[in-house]
């Protein structure tokens, strides 16, 4: 009738039988958590997306099998053996001689112009390529237990030998060096640990203190602590170089923590432990070839012809094979594995452009909150939309993004290796395939060798991991993590 009592509209029935987003995903909403409010001159808003209307169901995780892992020993053995064919390839590049063709002038009797070698350099670089094995051997005796008194006595003698007798090598070495070259030549010697040192402590020296300043501290207090400056520098500084003779042996553990705070807790400890590893992976990987290709090509007499091009793509090619040979050593299939179980129960937040989804519900993002796929929510004016299905990252966090697009799928980072060590090898083939000069095909030869095996396990670890992951979950494989 024109003049009787309307019904509720369509509009207001729908918002009338939307649940509230405290049923939906759980979690206190006493905070202003709740659905964002509309003045009631305002269009209604449409029905929400199914994913909001259910509640996240906990993380599956795979189970991955135990793959056999080189012990810390084997490792480092093979990494100087393959850096020590290396040198002897870089060596080759640099002193050849056509000692077959009979008209050479002067007459070459060997294949390498020995006499033109500074022997002392090569000494330098053999014992500096050894720092990490050495430091290895005396950490594995360290590590053993010893039965008796006598046995006892045995590995403190024999570190203490093992160590004097690799710091009287470098120091015969570099006082010959300072008697034969010159000063700039020298500089040269300990540029990586020059550079790269102070570097670092300044960055976690600069970054302690914008933590200070965040949480409150005032100049006076921040001028006290300077006084400690120097002593903090020194630990840095030793922090440091304990670093890079040593693995990180603490590896820290995933126990799907049920709350977010300890979710994004958990993220923090892993993502500085992965960060730590690709500073020591990167730091490594440069000195390894820093000493290895560039070094001798620094001490070259300047009446000493070399091929350029040869010398600086064995350079690039040694770092990037110490690159994968120590990701995926310090990177493991069961770390990558626990990377990706955080990831999962992390997610990631969408950022949407100012205007879309103006017709879908919004809520404001809490902290205590596990959010479902698809919702929609405000952070610092900014909105955003959940893409995974289990959501408790921080929107505005940049970091929390990075991780979980590295790391929400278990394989990026091994078929990255892969797919780098594959093109290395290609590439090497390609270029032995159109050698011309005998040291290039015994180069090639032989740091070729080194790929393969390298290659050979990465790829027997993707074919399991991939069957491993391609597995349908089961219930009861809930949270379980991997024996």
């Amino acid at each position: 009738m024109p003049g009787g009592r309307r019904g509720p509209s369509r509009q207001q029935l729908s918002r009338s039988a939307l649940p509230s987003l405290q049923t939906l995903v759980g979690g206190g909403l006493s905070n202003g958590t709740g659905p964002r409010s509309r003045s009631s001159n305002s269009v209604g808003l449409s029905a929400p997306p199914l994913t909001t209307l259910i509640t996240p169901e906990p993380v599956r995780h795979s189970r991955i099998p135990d793959l056999p892992l080189d012990s810390s020993l084997l490792f480092e053995f093979l990494l100087f053996l393959y850096l020590l064919v290396a040198l002897f390839v870089q060596y080759i590049n640099i002193y050849r001689t056509v000692w077959w063709y009979p008209h050479s002038h002067p007459a070459a009797s060997t294949s390498l112009n020995f006499y033109l070698m500074d022997y002392h350099l090569a000494i330098f670089i053999t014992v500096m390529l050894a720092r990490r094995l050495v430091w290895t051997i005396v950490s594995e005796a360290s590590q053993t237990s010893p039965s008796s008194l006598v046995q006892y006595v045995f590995l403190i003698v024999a570190r203490l030998s093992l160590l004097t007798l690799c710091g009287w090598v470098l120091c015969w070495t570099l006082v010959n060096l300072f008697k034969t070259h010159s000063v700039l030549n020298l500089l040269f010697l300990g540029y990586p640990f020059g550079v790269y040192v102070p570097l670092c402590c300044f960055h976690q020296e600069g970054r302690t203190q914008q933590t200070q300043t965040d949480c409150g501290f005032s100049e006076q207090d921040g001028a006290d602590s300077s006084l400690l400056r120097p002593k903090d520098f020194l630990a840095l500084l030793r922090e440091n170089l304990r670093e890079q003779f040593s693995s990180p042996t603490h590896v820290p553990a995933h126990t799907c923590p049920p709350s977010p705070e300890l979710i994004r807790s958990e993220v923090e400890e892993l993502k500085s432990d992965f960060n730590r590893r690709i500073k020591e992976v990167l730091f490594n990987s440069l000195f390894s070839a820093y000493y290895v290709a560039f070094l001798p090509l620094c001490f070259v007499q300047n009446t000493q012809y070399y091929d350029m091009r040869w010398s600086c793509e064995h350079l690039i090619m040694v770092w990037i094979n110490a690159f994968v040979m120590l990701m995926s050593q310090l990177l493991p299939p069961s770390y990558c594995d626990l990377l990706h179980r955080s990831a999962a129960h992390l997610g990631r937040w969408q950022r949407l452009e100012h205007g879309s989804y103006s017709n879908a519900p919004q809520h404001v993002w809490s902290e205590s909150t596990i959010w479902p796929q698809g919702v929609l929510v405000r952070h610092s004016r900014c909105l955003y939309k959940a893409v995974g299905p289990y959501n408790v990252a921080l929107p505005s966090d940049v970091s929390h993004a990075r991780f979980y697009f590295l790391f929400h799928k278990p394989l990026r980072i091994l078929n990255l290796l892969i797919g780098i060590e594959s093109s290395v090898v290609l590439y090497q083939l390609y270029s032995l395939l159109r050698s011309q000069r005998w040291n290039h095909t015994l180069s090639l030869g032989l740091i070729l060798f080194c790929n393969y095996y390298v290659l050979f396990k990465l790829l027997r670890d993707r074919i399991v991991l991939g069957k491993a992951y391609s597995y349908p979950l089961s219930g009861n494989s809930l949270g379980l993590k991997s024996q």
